[in-house]
């Protein structure tokens, strides 16, 4: 049997092999994700601390884009075979100012171990075909139609995804077979695209287009990890690739990394086969697919996510204003504001509650007859708990708009006089036909088991019952 695993960091594998074919320019984006990672690994002994190098080198995440309940479903048995969860729900429709009407989820491992083996994941968009302030009941009625006649994983890959989350593997023949349908599920098609029908979607939303105005479903950007995202901005832009226009995530600053940053070179132009009215086909471009680049930190617990919110609020207010062609970046304004709100360390952070880490008994902990202290702030000042951050898994719904934003090429429309249609994780694990788990239990979950551990290997009994009371 090839395990789960196995088969997960294989579709990577091939996956980034087919991408690094079609779009060059990621595989320049890999070449300077590997010098730049391979630097800081030799000048920062600690460089593996958000992960080991050899995970951060073969790590990818992936994004696609479907059209209807039924192929979120069919993807998501895809994924089922990889060992790959869905994770989180993401609304990008008020992320941006650009008409983007999709809602989201990662499929993604969930399990620690799964995690350090291949930390592979797919960030999933599904049109809201019924969101009136993107399409009306016509438009609407047309769009589903078309979604309805296509079929974007054969019955093959499915019965094999199947058997394989079944059996939490395949066998070698069947591996091999499920692993070629896979990648070829998410190349890019050569089959002419319906001008007229492509141009009326992207007057609504160029990500409308590109998701409804095909007859397939592609890779739309692969990221590699990499551990100075500055650095890698800069060099790409040193080789001539065009980058977006600025980093998206919290700031650079002295403190430590959290939550997630990214930043892309722009869509490129790519040929592609289009049919007129008439039925003659003429050869065309379009800018749908682009090298995503990520930097991963420590995870923010509930109360850590709130105080990120509320900091890149404040400096939405700071920035709007200053007003546009004002002297200070968005970059400044966030760093100077992180600088005052946020904790300069770790153990902060941890004695906060602010971040995810998990425990273990300090290797020489006090040893004279004292009592552990009861808090966790004491636990670490005093020696008796070490605190290894947790590496933020997921992603954040306002940068997914910005980098989606960013590559589009036009704002497309929005009736902002009708409401929208209401989605939340509930409604997506309907659609998706599977729990759609979240994350921050995920992370308390992890988090907890190795508190409970530690606090019982030391018998500190009193914080035991303060810090884990269930």
């Amino acid at each position: 049997m090839i395990p789960t695993w196995r088969l997960r960091a294989a579709f990577a594998r091939r996956l980034s092999g087919m991408y690094g074919t079609e779009v060059p320019a990621y595989t320049t984006l890999l070449e300077v994700t590997e010098e730049v990672n391979g630097e800081v690994a030799r000048r920062d002994p600690d460089a593996g601390r958000l992960g080991g190098i050899e995970r951060v080198a073969a790590e990818r995440h992936g994004a696609i884009r479907v059209g209807t309940p039924r192929e979120l479903r069919q993807a998501a048995q895809v994924f089922a075979a990889l060992g790959m969860h869905p994770v989180g729900f993401y609304d990008l429709r008020d992320a941006t100012t650009s008409a983007v009407p999709v809602i989201s989820t990662a499929f993604r491992p969930v399990e620690p171990e799964e995690l350090d083996r291949n930390p592979f994941r797919v960030f999933t968009s599904m049109l809201t075909t019924a969101d009136r302030r993107f399409f009306d009941a016509a438009l609407q009625a047309r769009l589903e139609t078309f979604l309805d006649r296509r079929t974007l994983f054969p019955p093959e890959l499915l019965t094999l995804a199947g058997r394989a989350e079944r059996g939490h593997g395949l066998v070698p023949e069947q591996a091999e077979r499920f692993l070629t349908l896979a990648v070829a599920a998410f190349e890019l098609s050569p089959e002419p695209v319906d001008r007229a029908w492509y141009r009326e979607l992207a007057r609504v939303s160029a990500v409308a287009a590109d998701i409804g105005g095909v007859t397939s479903t592609h890779i739309n950007h692969l990221t590699p990890r990499v551990l100075d995202i500055d650095a890698l901005y800069r060099r790409m832009a040193d080789r001539g690739i065009a980058m977006i226009d600025e980093i998206q995530g919290p700031p650079r600053w002295d403190g430590p990394g959290v939550l997630l940053r990214q930043t892309s070179f722009r869509a490129l132009d790519e040929p592609r086969a289009f049919r007129a009215p008439d039925g003659s086909v003429t050869t065309g471009a379009l800018r749908v697919r682009f090298g995503e680049v990520e930097a991963r930190g420590i995870a923010l617990s509930r109360t850590g996510r709130a105080r990120h919110d509320a900091l890149t609020a404040e400096t939405d207010r700071r920035l709007a204003e200053q007003g546009t062609g004002g002297p200070a970046t968005r970059q400044d304004v966030a760093r100077a504001l992180w600088e005052a709100g946020f904790p300069r360390s770790e153990h902060r952070l941890a004695a906060e509650g602010l971040g995810y880490f998990t425990y273990a008994p300090a290797a020489a902990r006090p040893r004279d007859g004292q009592r552990p202290p009861a808090d966790l702030a004491g636990l670490l000042e005093r020696g008796w708990l070490t605190a290894r951050p947790i590496v933020y898994e997921d992603f954040l719904p306002r940068s997914a708009a910005g980098i989606f934003n960013s590559n589009l090429t036009g704002h497309g429309t929005r009736d902002t006089a009708r409401t929208g249609t209401p989605y939340d994780a509930h409604r997506l694990a309907e659609a998706v036909g599977r729990p759609v788990r979240d994350p921050f239990r995920i992370y308390d979950a992890q988090q907890d088991t190795s508190l409970r551990r530690a606090l019982d290997a030391l018998g500190a009994h009193e914080a035991r019952r303060n810090l884990c009371p269930s």
